[in-house]
């Protein structure tokens, strides 16, 4: 008998399958109980009724779980998550050299001091205000998103650290996903397994022994990368 009609026959195994597979991604002492019905509610999402791997978020706007959940972009009306967030990342890159180069197209036409009607000119000064006022928010943005890519990290899991039941003994310097600079590119960038890849939450002992300072041999080594 195929393994599909023996899930049919019995999807209660089914669900006792993928939720102890979930809570195997989670460190021991996560849930409230080890006996149901207490881990259940803590892994299964109270309005869509699904099991959640870690760095899983229920959005409201799209109504649905998203895993590795960033944020909800209301420009783009749509999710930044794990599946997305690179070409995210470089569509706020082409924005921020686009708004550069206009810029630096103002201020040089400005400065050649080309004679045009005064209402012209107003617009420019008005376009060349607005266009610095939006260089100001897209390159902290670029910034922040870059780190986070470089860390493994989410804009959630920044905000919400304390309130997030995995992360809160985790010491604060820590990136408990982080798999080292390189890898981490990696597998956001150019893994094919990016947007499938369920990531387990390291035990608190790797996590507090990422805690100690770096030493010369951690730097000669590459442990960062």
């Amino acid at each position: 008998m195929s393994r599909s009609k023996i899930d049919q026959q019995n999807p209660q195994s089914t669900t006792a399958l993928l939720l102890q597979q979930t809570m195997d991604l989670y460190p021991p002492g996560t849930s409230t109980s080890c006996m149901p019905p207490f881990y259940f509610r803590d892994f299964t999402c109270s309005y869509c009724r699904l099991i959640q791997p870690p760095r899983t978020k229920h959005c409201h706007d799209c109504d649905k779980c998203v895993l590795q959940f960033d944020h909800h972009c209301v420009w783009l009306g749509t999710c930044i998550a794990k599946r997305n967030y690179c070409r995210f990342w470089w569509y706020i890159f082409e924005q921020t050299v686009l708004t550069v180069w206009t810029v630096a197209f103002y201020i040089q036409f400005f400065y050649l001091g080309i004679v045009v009607s005064w209402w012209k000119f107003a617009i420019g000064i008005v376009l060349l205000v607005a266009l610095i006022l939006i260089l100001v928010v897209l390159l902290p943005l670029l910034i922040f998103h870059a780190y986070l890519a470089l860390t493994n990290q989410t804009t959630y899991e920044i905000a919400r650290r304390k309130r997030i039941s995995y992360l809160r003994e985790v010491p604060s310097r820590v990136h408990p996903f982080s798999k080292g600079i390189c890898r981490n590119l990696y597998d956001l960038c150019i893994s094919k397994q990016r947007g499938f890849f369920l990531e387990a939450v390291p035990p608190l002992e790797v996590l507090q022994a990422r805690a100690r300072p770096y030493t010369c041999r951690d730097v000669i080594s590459c442990r960062c990368c």
